[in-house]
């Protein structure tokens, strides 16, 4: 992405506080709950962990007295950092945990709340919901995992947030120069594999020709739909069947895409958007069992990521119910 795309994302992701009056700890304070959402999703690729971190910043808020707080002179820039040193202490113990985590590790995928804001539903409150923008696809939270964990912070805050590197320096405990270069080195890795850009049309109708191949049990279709070096990667956690590692080529995937859609009868899929882009959900009866998200290029699947871990669909099982 060009920098003035990251800044027309910035410019949506960071709302201004709220300056009008009232009481400080509900307007100004509170007003941060849905930046502070969408700092920690992008960084730890986990809505149940960023909500976490949302709260945990909040009680250390609470915890201080009304002094201390008052003393505080931007509240928005003291939770911002405080927010960002829970992700990267929980970035980098994230890395030892995987090492035991069993199969492919991939991102919490984000379902699109105000879909469910419809026919006489509860309205969604706007501070629960995630800015859905080209920072939260699938492929680009995918990249982000490849970074370092102060690499992925100082490129988040700077690059996607627009926060100053002196303001960055100080929750990463590096030199403003030294995180500047750590942002510089996250740059490089994304230059060395960007993600792909592919219309909205597009990508929606390689995602149903897929479905309806799939439905099919049409090998031939699914073949012609991926990319030759096309990789699937399944994500069971351990907790239900899946590959635990990926699946490479059209051929192979299209062969295992069949299998199991023979084994697992009685399973349906429905487009969905997830994380922004179109996607697919699949249902065994009302109970949603996988979210797949892909990455088109030029017309073709070139990777498809299938979530079945059940921790990591908590979120989609809500917002149906």
């Amino acid at each position: 992405m060009t920098p003035d795309r990251w800044t027309l994302l910035a410019m949506t992701s960071h709302p201004t506080s709220s300056q009008d009056g009232g009481d400080p700890d509900l307007t100004a304070v509170m007003a941060e709950r849905r930046h502070l959402r969408n700092l920690a999703y992008r960084l730890l690729g986990s809505l149940v962990e960023a909500e976490d971190v949302v709260q945990e910043t909040y009680v250390r808020w609470y915890a201080m007295s009304e002094e201390q707080r008052a003393a505080v002179r931007s509240p928005g820039a003291w939770l911002t950092t405080v927010a960002g040193r829970i992700c990267l202490d929980l970035l980098g113990s994230a890395r030892s945990r995987r090492e035991h985590y069993v199969g492919e590790w991939v991102p919490e995928p984000l379902p699109t709340r105000t879909m469910w804001a419809e026919d006489g539903a509860t309205p969604v409150d706007p501070a629960d919901q995630i800015t859905l923008d080209e920072s939260v696809h699938m492929a680009f939270l995918v990249l982000l995992d490849t970074m370092t964990p102060a690499e992925r912070v100082a490129f988040v805050l700077h690059d996607v947030f627009r926060y100053p590197f002196p303001e960055i320096a100080v929750i990463v405990g590096r030199s403003p120069a030294a995180t500047r270069q750590l942002a510089s080195s996250a740059r490089r890795r994304i230059a060395g594999s960007p993600p792909p850009v592919t219309s909205t049309t597009q990508h929606t109708a390689v995602v149903r020709r897929f479905k309806e191949a799939w439905e099919a049990r049409d090998i031939d279709a699914l073949v012609g739909l991926l990319d030759p070096q096309a990789v699937a990667v399944g994500d069971g956690g351990g907790q239900v069947s899946a590959e635990e590692r990926p699946v490479h080529g059209a051929a192979r995937i299209a062969e295992f895409l069949v299998g199991r859609a023979t084994a697992l009868a009685g399973v349906t899929m429905a487009e969905s958007l997830v994380n922004g882009q179109p996607g697919l959900v699949a249902r065994s009866g009302e109970a949603i069992v996988a979210v797949m998200a892909f990455e088109v290029v030029d017309g073709r699947i070139a990777r498809m990521w299938s979530v079945l871990n059940p921790d990591k669909l908590v979120a989609w099982a809500e917002a149906d119910a």
